[in-house]
């Protein structure tokens, strides 16, 4: 089956609040929207971004979820999980966005991706799925989506193929990477090759622990 789109999800300027004893505001609440949707430098039109220092800017500008992934989810929880409900823009389909490449690039429509990193997940994510111990049970299947910069900017639409243009020779995954970071600090300099491709404002963090231990990034291949 080829890689496509499944819905395109954005949220808009009126965000609820997450329910719980101290309501909070986000915009993990993402629907599905009909028709051609912009693709700014820094996200989707019509998309909001509460919370800037976890997510957004140029290296988190859109977010995909494989819908084989949130099949899993559906089975484990026994609950419906439509579209948008991972805060994702992009549902995918035919997509392995596990063993997706950190640096290889997407053409979707008329705009160029590229992969640069995993999604840690949050108490405001279990809050929103109210599933207390969400963010446990996330971390230890793995299936974390990926987070993608826009290197072109132009429209896409529900239906649209991805085309895996381009994938890096470091062989560096996206769920390989969230491992290393979250639980397997020891392989560390294994994330020396893709460290140019992950967003610019965890590169740094990254590249202390890599230099403390005597490396350094490569560049990009």
């Amino acid at each position: 089956m080829s890689a496509r789109v499944e819905a395109v999800c954005v949220s808009g300027t009126d965000l609820p609040a997450v329910p719980d004893r101290k309501p909070v505001r986000t915009g993990i609440d993402k629907r599905p929207v009909a028709g051609r949707v912009a693709v700014h430098e820094l996200g989707l039109d019509g998309d909001v971004q509460v919370n800037r220092r976890h997510h957004g800017g140029e290296g988190q500008a859109v977010y995909a979820y494989a819908q084989e992934d949130a099949d899993w989810w559906v089975a484990e929880l026994a609950r419906e999980l439509p579209p948008g409900r991972f805060g994702e823009n992009l549902r995918t389909t035919g997509l392995d966005l596990r063993n997706a490449v950190l640096g290889e690039r997407w053409r979707i429509g008329t705009a160029l991706f590229e992969v640069t990193a995993w999604r840690t997940p949050c108490a405001n994510f279990a809050r929103f799925w109210g599933v207390p111990d969400l963010v446990k049970r996330f971390a230890a299947h793995g299936a974390t989506g990926a987070y993608l910069r826009v290197l072109e900017t132009g429209e896409l639409g529900a239906g649209d193929a991805v085309d895996v243009v381009s994938r890096p020779e470091h062989g560096i995954t996206v769920e390989t990477a969230f491992r290393i970071v979250m639980t397997q600090k020891h392989r560390l300099p294994e994330l020396a090759p893709a460290l140019a491709y992950l967003p610019l404002k965890d590169q740094p963090k990254i590249a202390a622990r890599l230099a403390a231990r005597g490396l350094r990034s490569s560049a990009p291949v």
